[in-house]
């Protein structure tokens, strides 16, 4: 088949690396606007259920991916003047670039032609083509184009938050809540490599703009997040990557497919960053798309049917799970008066993914601390 893949981020690259692998005939090219080291994030993480899931799809990538892992097992809550530590915890965090850079190599070794700095304003560039895969991100052209097919919802969340990174190492999944004139900021915040942490900044738009942070440029509110944070930071500085005040929108598609296109990754679906399983469920596509290329030879749309039957149940538990997620967060002054202890619980079963039961399994000596709450 001849497979066009729009978008060479992480989605991108392992659906193109993985369905050349599977059937070196067909003819996979990437095409991606940005230059090939150009990467706007800082860190991504990974949850072991998607290690095993890429050590099974690409054993040559799976390697080189985990030898670059940062990998923790805390997480510190820091509210109130007290810093509240549950363990137990497994993550293993990589550079965004990095991970770019070993997808980009692989799909170079089995025969993937990599297009970058080309822009693509439409989809007749793909004419011709049995399969076009729009890896194309939250702001998709193949998505917007065929949005009466594809019947997207874009909702976008109140809060205003920041992606920086820092040369701050942690040795935590770190979070931090700062009462201030303006109201309350949050960071969320975690290593992904020797060098580096992310360190993303969250606050309600009403603080934002009390803040002054709606007219601030980059250097400024980097200047006002670094003030704020000067305790946790310690002396370290905050790094900007184009980080600018944005609201997260989670997306949605009543169909992921139409005639030769499917859609990717967030081009597809995205997950509020507070639960930070944006690339984990972007890799994971790739992983079902090309398996189901595999059991439907020569048969896209019956590929494509089959890969969205099997990951839009799996999305949208995880879209509900984000939804929980993010609505603690954009309500967190309701929890004003906690002790820290209860609120780090609070915290870390926000979701619902993880409650006391699994909460006593990795920490038992933090539950017991919390039971003495009830």
């Amino acid at each position: 088949m001849r497979i066009g893949v729009l978008g060479g981020g992480p989605a991108g690259l392992y659906f193109a690396l993985l369905a050349k692998r599977a059937e070196p005939s067909h003819q996979v090219t990437v095409v991606e606007r940005n230059a090939p080291d150009a990467t706007f994030g800082w860190g991504v993480v990974f949850s072991e259920e998607t290690l095993g899931a890429l050590r099974d799809a690409d054993h040559p990538s799976y390697v080189e991916i985990s030898d670059a892992f940062a990998r923790w097992s805390a997480i510190d809550v820091t509210y109130g003047g007290r810093t509240v530590r549950s363990g137990g915890h497994v993550f293993s965090a990589i550079a965004r670039k990095r991970l770019l850079e070993i997808l980009q190599r692989r799909c170079r070794e089995v025969g993937v032609e990599l297009a970058f700095h080309s822009e693509v304003p439409g989809l007749d560039a793909f004419a011709g083509h049995d399969l076009v895969v729009a890896a194309d991100g939250v702001n998709s052209t193949a998505r917007r184009l065929l949005a009466g097919h594809l019947r997207p919802t874009l909702d976008v969340h109140p809060s205003k938050y920041v992606w920086f990174g820092t040369d701050l190492v942690l040795d935590a999944f770190t979070f931090v809540f700062r009462a201030t004139e303006h109201g309350m900021f949050q960071v969320h915040a975690y290593p992904f490599d020797a060098q580096t942490s992310t360190f993303i900044v969250e606050c309600t738009e009403a603080a934002w703009r009390r803040a002054g942070l709606a007219d601030a440029g980059e250097e400024e509110s980097i200047a006002f997040c670094q003030e704020l944070f000067a305790p946790e930071l310690a002396g370290h500085k905050l790094l900007s990557n184009r980080s600018l005040w944005t609201s997260f929108v989670t997306v949605r598609c009543a169909s992921w497919h139409h005639e030769q296109v499917v859609l990717l990754g967030d081009a597809a679906h995205t997950a509020h960053f507070t639960i930070g399983s944006g690339t984990k469920l972007a890799m994971e596509d790739a992983v079902s798309l090309s398996g189901a290329l595999q059991r439907h030879p020569g048969d896209p749309r019956a590929a494509m049917t089959d890969y969205e039957l099997e990951r839009q149940p799996v999305v949208e538990r995880f879209q509900e799970a984000a939804r929980a997620s993010a609505t603690w967060f954009e309500d967190v002054r309701r929890y004003d008066g906690f002790d820290p202890v209860q609120f780090a619980f609070n915290l870390l079963t926000r979701s619902g993914r993880i409650g006391h039961l699994e909460l006593t399994k990795r920490d038992a000596r933090f539950v017991a601390t919390v039971d003495r709450f009830l």
